[in-house]
């Protein structure tokens, strides 16, 4: 993986979610168009998006995941941490 696509994956949840700024958009967008490897990260996350978004319109999270949720975004919007890492203790702490 070079520099330029480890970097830019550190954006692709981001772009997935419609996060990112016009200009991070530009350039990943450009990426992709020319990298394989990346374009393919980036479909199956925007499949999984769509599938999980799918398959759980009608439930809803309990309120203690929801805080959880809420507490790890409040966290993160202070502490600066990566989106990718709050994720994963998201989650984890979930199972």
């Amino acid at each position: 993986m070079s520099r330029e696509c480890a970097e830019l994956y550190e954006l692709l949840d981001a772009y997935v979610d419609g996060e990112l700024s016009a200009g991070e958009c530009e350039r990943l967008k450009s990426h992709l168009v020319q990298c394989p490897s990346c374009l393919s990260e980036y479909e199956r996350d925007a499949l999984l998006k769509a599938l999980v978004r799918r398959s759980c319109q009608c439930e809803q999270a309990p309120s203690t995941l929801r805080a959880q949720i809420l507490t790890r975004i409040s966290t993160f919007a202070t502490d600066g941490q990566s989106l990718r890492a709050t994720t994963v203790t998201t989650v984890t702490d979930v199972e």
